[in-house]
């Protein structure tokens, strides 16, 4: 089953962790926290741990996030947590990865699998779909 929707971000908040040891590398890492809000056949909120690897003089780079979600399905509520990541050269989206988290499903959500997918319109609208089941 497939549960298409968008997002917006309310919250983007780097933090002052540094990985240790440092590393010196050509593109800086950053880890930050974000809050998302949900609509359409997704709709909730989520909490993000965010990690990146970006130059943003170049816009190119590699994110990785994990997120916790609450809300519903198509109508169905609980929470899940999912993991994405990708990598840009500035232009598009490559090595994309998207999972729903096995076993962390709640509520009427328990049992959820699947993964799914992100889009950015070229306006700006962010895109999210689920393809899941329910075990």
């Amino acid at each position: 089953m497939r549960a298409s929707g968008t997002f917006s971000v309310t919250a983007f908040v780097p933090t002052e962790l540094v990985p240790q040891p440092s590393v010196s590398t050509g593109v800086a890492v950053g880890v930050a926290t974000i809050e998302k809000l949900f609509e359409g056949e997704v709709v909730g909120r989520a909490s993000t741990l965010f990690t990146s690897a970006f130059d943003p003089a170049a816009g190119v780079g590699t994110y990785v996030a994990m997120e916790s979600f609450e809300g519903a399905l198509h109508g169905r509520n609980g929470a899940f947590n999912f993991a994405h990541s990708a990598t840009t050269s500035g232009s598009d989206r490559t090595a994309e990865f998207f999972t729903i988290v096995p076993s962390s499903g709640t509520g009427e959500l328990a049992g959820i699998t699947g993964g799914g997918g992100m889009a950015v319109d070229a306006d700006g609208t962010h895109r999210i779909w689920f393809d899941y089941e329910i075990a």
